[in-house]
């Protein structure tokens, strides 16, 4: 078979050939064209043969024109064969058509699935329904190789096999031999002084491996991630002081039988140095005092690169937001090699200023344009203003209807004083039909169901409808967000609640608290980060009665029945800053919420406040705060409702207590919460022993600290439980999984103790 498809390149190569003495092989005298035939085709339409051709019925034919017809007609790709013939005046147009791909199969492959391999060749221009080609072919192989190679399985083997079939159609078929992946065996540092190689080393995404490296892949060679890798150790260095730090070489040798990498980098540290000064020169607008307060870099520090990256940016965004779309800040060095000493000119050209003409937006195929205009806060026919580009960048990533989103500065020609900006996003689905499990050590299985569509019609609404159902806790819940309720950005949000829930101990009682409501509330900005929100709603609660109900709740029933209503009215304001809301290492997140009862037979005033702040140390480990007040008074000389108390113990608050049983307890001895709630979690977070620097699977010591207060106890420090342990943080395939094991080291009589605590949920 592979002899046959020699034999067809070779006359294709000969037909090729043949063009170059066309002329004198076959010199026909010049003829008018009376009629054109062509023979050979199957599947090519004749009207992309006479397309090609350069000439038509009527026109003057001569060998020229012929040679360029059999060149156009092969640079079609379509035919191995092509040739003319001549009739009288009939041009006779000849063609002998290439194999066309029926079907791309892939055998032995496990690394990757079919449809990404299937995308790699297809990128390349072999696919299903082209014409074969064996030079495709052996790009194709090749392309394969190279995917295989990213994976670090380097001993890879490709052989294709070509079977024809019927209407000249070719099957192609792909065996894969992938062998083990290459590990690598060693990673040096040559030249090092100031550092000891494991430190530098420690630097590193990939390494030489643990008993976790079937998880992280950290030891499989990727040439990204080396100079990934490469980066952070220039960067190490740059950012204390060694100015003229280099990298010689990287060596990567791997042994013969493709099955170990070594890699070997050398450096050359050079010496560090201060910054001796900073001083500015250039045209500065006349507010040299404001551009020196964005200075960073610090004299009689050590030279730090990033300082002085962030002061460049700092200047040419400063030197925007006046309009100067164009300023250029160059950072001079002027080096003491005998002192060690560095200082720097910040040289300033702000060129000229600029009105930003026009905003064009690309790539929202789904979305409405003035759901994206409406959060640009620079206007068209307005001095350019760097601030406001970014905060409008910033603000429609928010919205989280998009993958990416960039925004592009054009000139404008024949006026060097305007500029256009080009808005252009990537949408991703916004819409979502999830089922859910989740299990935990304490409310046991919990199924969820819900439906969501972020951006309805394109609109930037959001409707959802969600369902949880577990042992303690269920819920029925429809809301809907309109952010854009007023052209000023008042947002409305309409919610539709029912939820059935009981104490987490119940010690097997069939009591229910069955709470049902509708609630409307308005976010109003009040600045481009902070968002106040207002509401009220309207909600019944049902007291079940059961076995082993709380005495708590018999009284509250006993006094205002079964049966009660509440209008309660709300207040809310929250900023989350953190760099991840799965595994934050940086940022901090504050949420403060009022509710006051102010009709029914619920009168109550409830308040809870959070604060929490991730304090990266380094590349490694994080420093983590959690801050949590809960407050409830009862009003109009009523008690506070207890199917609104706060609960305390267990995950989210203080581990190593059972979940939900620190505070008061009524005669039965069940847990009934309180109104009072404090807790503070510290935790030094850490990558897992053997896991590199993978952010997905983390360790973490903790010390909690907390309790639950009745609403005529005293908040007394003296009877806060507390705890220290350390816990396991693993984003796993099948949902975040986070376990703790904990000691209580302040307790009481009594306290319901549980070392051992996990959680785990997912949507699937």
């Amino acid at each position: 078979m592979k002899q046959q498809f020699k034999r067809l390149r070779v006359r294709t190569v000969t037909a090729v050939a043949a063009l170059a003495f066309a002329a004198n092989a076959w010199a026909v005298d010049p003829f008018t064209v009376r009629d054109i035939r062509v023979e050979g085709l199957q599947r090519v339409e004749p009207g992309t043969v006479f397309a090609s051709l350069p000439f038509r019925v009527g026109d003057q034919y001569n060998d020229d024109k012929g040679s360029a017809a059999i060149r156009a007609l092969f640079a079609l790709g379509l035919f191995k064969d092509v040739r003319l013939e001549v009739q009288g005046d009939v041009l006779i147009v000849a063609v002998e058509e290439r194999p066309t791909v029926a079907a791309v199969d892939f055998s032995g492959a496990r690394e990757f699935d079919a449809d990404t391999l299937k995308k790699a060749l297809r990128e390349i221009g072999l696919t299903e329904g082209r014409p074969y080609d064996q030079a495709l072919a052996d790009r194709a192989e090749q392309e394969l190789k190279r995917q295989y190679i990213n994976r670090s399985l380097y001993g890879a083997e490709v052989v294709t096999t070509v079977t024809p079939i019927e209407r000249n159609r070719v099957n192609l078929t792909f065996s894969v031999t992938e062998g083990e992946p290459t590990r690598i065996k060693e990673v040096r540092i040559v030249g090092n002084r100031a550092f000891s190689e494991g430190t530098l080393k420690g630097l590193f995404d990939q390494d030489t491996g643990g008993w976790l490296s079937w998880y992280t892949k950290s030891d499989r060679y990727s040439r990204t991630r080396l100079n990934a890798d490469l980066e952070a150790l220039k960067s190490h260095y740059l950012q204390r002081g060694y100015l003229e730090f280099r990298i010689d070489s990287t060596q990567v040798a791997i042994s013969p039988d493709k099955q170990e990498i070594s890699i070997t980098v050398n450096i050359t540290e050079g010496s560090p140095f201060v910054v001796s000064g900073v001083k500015l020169e250039g045209d500065y607008l006349g507010k040299d005092d404001e551009f020196k307060s964005l200075v960073k870099i610090r004299p009689g520090q050590p030279y730090n690169a990033d300082e002085v990256a962030e002061t460049t940016k700092a200047f040419t965004d400063y030197f925007g937001n006046f309009g100067y779309a164009f300023a250029q800040v160059e950072a001079r060095p002027e080096i003491d090699r005998a002192n060690n000493r560095v200082a720097f000119v910040l040289a300033a050209a702000p060129s000229r200023r600029a009105y930003v003409r026009r905003i064009n937006i690309a790539g929202n195929n789904r979305t409405r344009d003035e759901v994206l205009r409406r959060e640009f806060r620079q206007f068209e026919a307005s001095w350019y203003d760097a601030e406001k580009i970014k905060l409008s960048r910033d603000r429609i990533d928010r919205l989280g209807f998009f993958r990416d989103v960039n925004v592009e500065t054009t000139d404008v020609p024949g006026a060097p004083d305007q500029v256009d900006l080009t808005l252009t996003v990537a949408e991703r689905p916004t819409g979502s039909l999830q089922l859910g499990a989740g299990f935990s050590s304490a409310e046991k299985l919990a199924l969820s169901f819900s439906i969501k569509q972020e951006n309805v019609f394109g609109s930037g609404n959001y409707l959802g409808v969600e369902v949880n159902t577990s042992k303690y806790n269920r819920t029925l819940t429809l809301n809907s967000v309109n952010p854009y309720f007023t052209p000023d950005g008042i947002s409305r949000t309409i919610d539709l609640y029912h939820r059935s829930s009981r104490p987490y101990e119940d010690q097997g009682g069939n009591y229910q608290l069955i709470t049902s409501g509708a609630g409307l509330r308005f976010g109003i900005p009040f600045s481009e980060v902070d968002t106040v929100y207002f509401g009220g709603s309207a909600e019944r609660t049902q007291i079940k009665p059961g076995t082993n109900i709380p005495a708590a709740y018999l009284a509250f029933a006993q006094r205002f029945g079964y049966t009660s209503s509440a209008f309660p009215l709300s207040v809310a304001w929250s900023r989350d800053d953190r760099d991840s809301t799965l595994a934050p290492t940086s940022g901090s997140l504050k949420r403060v919420s009022g509710e006051v009862g102010v009709g029914g037979d619920a009168r109550y005033l409830r308040a809870n406040a959070q604060y929490q702040h991730y304090l990266p140390l380094n590349k490694q480990y994080t420093l983590a705060f959690n801050g949590e007040l809960g407050w409830g008074k009862g009003l109009s000389g009523r008690p506070f409702p207890v199917f609104k108390n706060f609960y305390s113990g267990g995950l989210g608050s203080v581990r190593g207590f059972d979940q939900g049983t620190l505070g008061p307890r009524d005669i039965t001895g069940s847990s009934i919460g309180g109104p009072r709630k404090i807790t503070l979690n510290t935790e030094v977070i850490a990558p897992f022993p053997g896991a590199g620097n993978d952010r997905t699977l983390r360790m973490f010591g903790f010390v909690d600290i907390g309790n639950v207060f009745g609403e005529n106890e005293q908040v007394n420090f003296g009877d806060m439980r507390a705890s220290v342990g350390v816990g396991l943080s693993w984003l796993s395939p099948i949902g975040p999984l986070r376990i703790a094991a904990a000691q209580p080291v302040r307790k009481q009589a009594g306290d319901r103790i549980q070392r051992f605590q996990f959680q785990i949920g997912t949507s699937f």
